[in-house]
């Protein structure tokens, strides 16, 4: 790609193809991007480099194809129905990559969307807890937080929803199918692959250094000596992305250029 083309990628198509990347090589388990940047990327996953992935259209089907987020009236390729109690079977079982938000992350990975402040007078009620527990134990889990700060990556979260490493690793038997990928920024994208998982630093989006990803975590991240940036998606990927399945730019909408 030249650097008249790259210069045009924004902010947040680096999101995009870096949540994209969290996907490669699952084959053939159930996609679960949960947000519009994690939907878009997981969709462009499956049209590009892993085509093997299963993907819902969000509600009771599973679906083929690069279908676009948002409001459109394309007909869906219908692959399968998808009822609740067929996805709880394959929630229990492992067969799924998910990727949820939230509002607290530590350095071990311990995510919270319950709630901000004191368990018994929290300052902020948010989503609860809901299948977050049992998606980091029984699922491979990745994170998007379109901002990245020290409010979000904080030293302990308030109350622990996702599971991290650390208390993962004190369930014995029960702890043996927690997996923590990645997690993406509107900065850049972090991982766990240290000696004891805790948050390194793996790549920075293009305009983002190293030392504004450190200046907005609240803890000591691990950096190595060497930090690549993000790579940007392909001519076939940006179509994809810009034509296909982001035609109304939702993308932009959850992460403006800076």
């Amino acid at each position: 790609m030249s650097d008249s083309t790259s210069d045009l990628i924004t902010r947040a198509e680096y999101c995009v193809i870096a949540v994209a990347e969290c996907f490669r090589g699952d084959g053939e388990i159930m996609a679960n991007p949960i947000g519009n940047v994690p939907m878009i990327g997981g969709r462009l996953a499956r049209a590009s480099f892993s085509p093997d992935l299963v993907m819902t259209d969000g509600e009771a089907l599973l679906i083929s194809g690069p279908y676009p987020v948002g409001p459109t009236d394309d007909p869906k390729t219908i692959e399968a129905w998808n009822p609740y109690r067929s996805m709880f079977d394959v929630v229990w079982s492992g067969r799924r990559h998910v990727m949820m938000g939230g509002s607290q992350i530590d350095m071990f990975g311990n995510q919270n969307m319950a709630f901000v402040g004191d368990w018994g007078n929290p300052k902020v009620q948010l989503l609860g807890f809901r299948g977050a527990p049992g998606n980091t134990i029984q699922n491979t889990t990745s994170y998007w937080f379109p901002k990245h700060t020290t409010r979000v990556f904080v030293p302990k979260v308030d109350v622990v929803s996702g599971v991290g490493y650390d208390r993962a690793a004190k369930l014995g038997a029960a702890g043996r199918f927690h997996r923590l990928r990645h997690v993406v920024t509107n900065l850049g994208v972090l991982d766990f692959e240290t000696p004891d998982h805790h948050m390194r630093l793996r790549s920075v989006h293009p305009g983002v250094t190293v030392d504004e990803i450190v200046a907005a975590t609240g803890f000591e991240l691990v950096v190595p000596s060497d930090v690549p940036e993000t790579r940007a998606p392909s001519p076939d990927e940006l179509a994809l992305i810009r034509e296909v399945i982001d035609p109304h730019g939702l993308r932009d909408q959850e992460v403006p250029n800076p």
